[in-house]
């Protein structure tokens, strides 16, 4: 959309095909209905939380009806303005339906043939299902239906431990559905921090049964419940966890295979998803793709970076190569966690020499007053230039306090001088930040050194 909105307002002529709603994950089975969930969640255990501070509070009703309804309205409302957007244009056809190349630069769209000399792919990614024995027959939920069912599951077992598992499974056990994990990896959001995986971990615990490194051997029905039978990868232990619902949050496939790109001289990977150069470009010239389809980083706020770089490569004066060293990202699950840059292990795998910093948000008064005892902030610098590689915050309103670390990163020299240089509010939450900072240390040695 953003790029058949740019090439409009230069008045070029646009063929845009879209084969499932219009507005793409984001806004239909994505972040924008998640959030607009989640955020209740967040409020149901911060009154919980409130306890430790001294004020008991209790919860009367939850009216999900009500929840879903807000949701439905944002979802439909900036929906149905893109789709009037698209039919009101003259100069915009509009292709309800999956094409396919069947050669040079040509698509086959129902009967129709159409071709341009520049195309976008952006067909992002789908669902990937397990093939797990009985689970056809069991029926299942996937990100792509949830957000149609009406009323809350008793009893809900989720496959898979990303962060799809971890926002859902924070929803539905504070909407009061017994919730179940099974996660195949040994940790839970394996590309965090693992002090962030077993923050996580712990603390969903408290609020439902959490399995990690399990494999689920199959699934079967038993009065009018679906049984998962998942078996420690390690121990070969085997449990049966019972549940009205299943969702499937196994991860995801590339869309680019169904637009069959080799008939266009476009090379996919050899898990589906397309190559491009740093320019965005295909092995095809005058063909660009971005967006999940790249099956890199997955997000919506990366994607919009990705059309401006597309949009200025494919029409612009110059070309703009990506730049991908701080993608920021968020999971919103309880306590909600926020990273950018490289892991600790990821900076160590460069040989550069490096400087980390911890701090709990419980050292400063403002973590003291809300009782955040298990919350923290982790930075990773480079230890000679103090070049800021990688953070990660996990606790309330993460997203927030690592998004002035992002800018940072894209900032002269990238190191952490500002906010040194800074007077920082006191007492609030961004000295957590401020102090990580200033408690810097070699990760092989765990002194601290100032």
């Amino acid at each position: 959309m953003n790029v058949a909105a740019r090439a409009r307002a230069k008045d070029l002529k646009v063929a845009l095909l879209e084969h499932g709603t219009m507005g793409g994950t984001c806004l239909n089975r994505g972040c924008i209905p998640s959030k607009v969930m989640i955020y209740p969640s967040d409020v149901i255990r911060e009154i919980e939380h409130a306890r430790k501070l001294g004020v008991e509070v209790s919860i009367d009703n939850l009216d999900f009806k009500k929840v879903r309804k807000r949701m439905m309205e944002l979802v439909i409302g900036d929906r149905r303005s893109m789709e009037e957007g698209v039919e009101e244009d003259q100069g915009l056809d509009y292709y309800h339906e999956t094409g396919e190349f069947t050669g040079k630069h040509i698509m086959k769209v129902g009967d129709q043939k159409i071709s341009a000399p520049k195309i976008m792919i952006v067909c992002g990614v789908r669902t990937r299902i397990p093939k797990i024995p009985g689970l056809e027959d069991a029926g299942y939920l996937t990100s792509e239906t949830l957000f149609d069912i009406e009323e809350i599951p008793d009893s809900l077992v989720i496959m898979g431990g990303g962060y799809k598992a971890c926002e859902f499974a924070h929803f539905y056990s504070t909407f009061g559905t017994e919730v179940t994990i099974v996660g195949h990896n040994r940790r839970l959001l394996p590309w965090e921090e693992p002090e962030t995986s077993q923050l996580v971990e712990n603390t969903l615990s408290r609020y439902m049964k959490v399995y990690t490194n399990r494999d689920v051997t199959n699934v079967d029905q038993a009065e009018g419940l679906k049984e998962v039978f998942h078996e420690d990868i390690g121990t070969g232990e085997e449990v049966i966890s019972q549940a009205s619902e299943i969702l499937v949050t196994t991860g995801v496939q590339s869309n680019a295979p169904l637009l069959n790109p080799g008939k266009t001289g476009v090379k996919l990977d050899d898990r589906g998803y397309i190559i491009v150069n740093e320019y965005l470009e295909t092995t095809q010239p005058g063909i660009w793709a971005f967006g999940d389809v790249l099956g890199r980083t997955m997000f919506r706020h990366t994607a919009n970076y990705q059309s401006d770089a597309a949009w200025i490569n494919a029409f612009g004066e110059r070309r703009v190569p990506l730049d991908e060293h701080a993608v920021p990202h968020a999971v919103f699950t309880y306590p909600q966690v926020a990273g950018v840059g490289l892991t600790l292990s990821q900076a160590m795998e460069t040989g550069r020499p490096l400087l980390v910093g911890h701090s709990s948000y419980d050292s400063t008064a403002k973590g003291y007053a809300m009782a955040e005892e298990e919350s923290f902030v982790k930075v990773i610098l480079d230890g000679n230039t103090l070049e800021i590689l990688g953070a990660t915050v996990a606790g309330p309103h993460a997203a927030m306090l690592l998004q002035p670390i992002v800018y940072l990163m894209n900032c002269g020299d990238r190191t952490y001088r500002p906010i040194a240089a800074s007077q920082v509010i006191h007492p609030a939450l961004s000295e957590v930040v401020a102090s990580a900072f200033g408690r810097l240390h070699d990760p092989r040695h765990h002194h601290e050194h100032h």
